[in-house]
């Protein structure tokens, strides 16, 4: 085995092999100061790696995979004169690789060179890169619009990891690796809600594919676009029970509209195309399983696939009946108000026209909050238990609802029998939980517009009801000054804490709404204004969004401010995900609200007359622990550090995190 200087090397040169013929490449590995005589441990020969060992005063370097069954001979030991492999306990020499006598399998042995003071190893050089299964199935994702993956590599998705990394190296995709598969899911949720495009989670077989379905779920009930791809076991052992082996099929069955396993014998181009083409038009959550072997399979002569030719245009048109029914009601009403949910989010322009034709208010669902600025003179906030006195009262006085993209959940409270006008794209929407009065099949843009169309300019009788909105705005403005100068030195109020982001979030700015009491304030007190959007869980309803959320709008809008609003308790299940912050110099603002329990369950719990129980927190220093991962760390203990703080924050490039010492009572 060739040792002490052969030359001036220089890493990356390369030579041919005398005896095989075979290309090697020169790198330069690790100083010998850190392999003592008898010692052995892996290192990195450019991607490959190797076993390097210190025996009777020479340096060596092996294949690190043991020929028995891949054991990492790196991390074996030498006893008495042999290399022992970890795994198994197979023996070879610790300089030549050969077995001891009786035994035929032989680890390769690589030139090395002992050069000042550091070792050198020639490797054989990479082979040229066959294009893959994986490769075929990533570029396909690519061209139909996925451009984030969010999720965790493992040992059982690393030939599909491999095939993300290149399109990377080509920028042609942003992978942004998580500390928790629940953290990408919700991420990939989020980002689909703000932009209506797919992004994708990923994980590993087992544990890291179960941990996906928390935030999957999320998806689904919001009804957003998300692609969730994972790892499998070996198909050679699927069944009887291998190690991380779970039947993803029945697991992801029901949160996912759509799921396959791919096979060798698949049309691999054409599964990422259906999923896709499912996730995009039924607005829900697809599934591919990728077997280990089959992902480094030679992709041969199939091509990536293309969303040209196979998604229709969904700007449906109303029936001219329905739409005529539609307009007949509108022509009658004197108090008419408009309801718009979390399905009109990307076509208020068209909606918001309608209002002002009519001088109808604008109440909007929990889910639909930001979709009218509420400096607009028609806005009236939200509707419903997180929501505000405007919007009921407006409730109360229609005579006519025109619903856009809403669904009339318990928790909004739209009044069932007023005559309503319910308008969605979606028809096991319209008319779900009881009858309306005109149920109109349409996309939500264009059917506003037919409605201002075919209302023409004549005049109606619906009164401008903007000096009403006015005068109800302006007593829910006094009392939430009143509320917001609340102090009992317990902590800062609700009130004020809203008030104060109210003032310092830019207008474009993306906010991400965690559950709990936070949540309910935030619906009850803060301003949107301009192109604000917010995110939530809404459906499912769960805890943690809040966090993830802000790294999926981060990914979907690097361009805009994020900001996210959590409590305690949120923020506590996915903390570490700071650190993915901090990993990619994620602009999140981060305003936490400590009140040191759950509070929103500890209000329950007073509600159905039982004893609070079990819903206390034991939280850290959540400023200085920001600062232990890298970001910005501020804490808040008096109202009136509030504009301060948040407006370094916001200043801030990079993660920041406010820590509001809250008031538990006052929300």
């Amino acid at each position: 085995m060739p040792e002490a200087g052969a030359g001036s090397r220089r890493e990356g040169e390369t030579f041919v092999d005398g005896e095989s013929g075979e290309r090697l490449v020169w790198h330069r590995v690790l100083p010998a100061s850190e392999l003592p005589e008898g010692r052995v441990r892996t290192a990195a020969a450019g991607t490959r790696a190797v076993a390097l060992t210190h025996f009777e005063g020479r340096y060596a370097a092996l294949d690190n995979r043991c020929p028995h069954q891949g054991g990492p001979l790196g991390e074996g030991t030498i006893e008495r004169g042999l290399l022992r492999c970890p795994w198994h306990g197979y023996d070879y020499h610790p300089t030549t690789g050969e077995p001891p006598p009786g035994f035929s399998d032989c680890v390769r042995a690589y030139p090395v060179e002992l050069r000042d003071g550091e070792i050198w190893v020639a490797v054989p050089a990479p082979a040229r890169h066959v294009p893959t299964v994986s490769d075929v199935m990533v570029e396909t994702m690519v061209n139909w619009g996925v451009t984030h993956v969010f999720g965790m590599v493992g040992h059982s998705n690393l030939g599909l990891a491999d095939a993300f990394r290149r399109q990377e190296e080509q920028g042609r995709l942003t992978y942004i690796g998580v500390r928790h598969e629940g953290a990408a899911a919700f991420a990939a949720s989020a980002y689909a809600k703000l932009t209506g495009r797919p992004a994708a989670c990923f994980g590993i077989a087992g544990p890291g594919a179960t941990n996906l379905l928390t935030g999957l779920w999320d998806a689904k009930m919001d009804r957003a676009p998300v692609l969730a791809l994972t790892g499998q076991v070996d198909s050679q052992v699927l069944g009887p029970g291998a190690f991380q082996e779970v039947d993803l099929q029945a697991a992801f069955s029901s949160v996912a509209r759509w799921s396959q396993t791919v096979l060798p014998e698949s049309r691999h181009a054409e599964l990422v195309s259906l999923a896709l083409k499912h996730a995009l038009l039924e607005r829900d959550v697809t599934h591919l399983i990728f077997p280990n072997e089959v992902q480094t399979l030679a992709a041969g002569a199939a091509q990536p696939g293309s969303p040209s030719g196979r998604l229709p245009d969904p700007r449906i048109g109303p029936p001219a009946e329905a739409l005529a029914r539609a307009v007949e009601l509108i022509r009658g009403a004197s108090r008419p108000a408009i309801v718009v949910g979390h399905g009109a989010r990307f076509e208020m322009k068209p909606v918001e026209a309608l209002a002002e034709r009519l001088g109808a208010p604008v109440l909007t669902t929990f889910k639909g909050k930001g979709l009218i600025a509420d400096d607009h003179p028609l806005a009236t906030g939200v509707l419903g238990r997180s929501g505000t006195p405007v919007a009921s009262w407006v409730m109360n006085e229609a005579d006519l609802l025109l619903v856009f993209g809403a669904s009339f959940s318990t928790h909004t409270g739209i009044a069932p029998y007023k005559p309503i006008v319910q308008v969605d794209l979606d028809p096991m929407a319209l008319g779900k939980f009881h009858a309306v009065t005109v149920p109109v099949l349409g996309e939500i843009g264009r059917t506003a517009g037919e409605l201002l169309a075919a209302l023409g300019g004549a005049s109606l009788p619906a009164v401008d009801q903007r000096p009403d909105v006015a005068a109800r705005r302006e007593l829910w403005a006094a009392e939430k000054e009143r509320r917001g100068e609340d102090d009992r030195g317990r902590g800062v109020g609700a009130a004020a804490v809203f008030a104060a982001l109210g003032r310092h979030a830019p207008r474009d700015a993306v906010i991400a709404v965690d559950v709990g009491n936070n949540t309910y304030s935030f619906g009850r007190y803060f301003e949107c204004s301009g192109e604000q959007s917010v995110l939530m869980s809404g459906y499912l309803g769960s805890i943690g969004f809040g966090y993830p959320a802000a790294i999926g709008a981060w990914a979907a809008a690097p361009e805009r401010p994020v900001i996210a609003v959590t409590g305690d308790g949120g923020f506590g299940q996915y903390a570490a995900e700071l650190t993915t912050a901090v990993r990619h110099g994620m602009n999140i603002t981060h305003v936490l609200l400590n009140n040191g329990e759950l509070g929103k369950i500890s209000k329950e719990q007073r509600s159905a007359q039982l004893p609070v129980w079990q819903t206390g927190l034991t939280n850290p220093d959540f400023s200085r622990f920001a600062e232990l991962c890298g970001a910005l760390g501020i804490r808040v203990e008096r109202a009136e550090e509030l504009d301060r703080a948040l407006a370094r924050a916001l200043a801030h490039e990079g993660p920041a995190l406010i820590e509001v010492m809250q008031d538990v009572d006052l929300i």
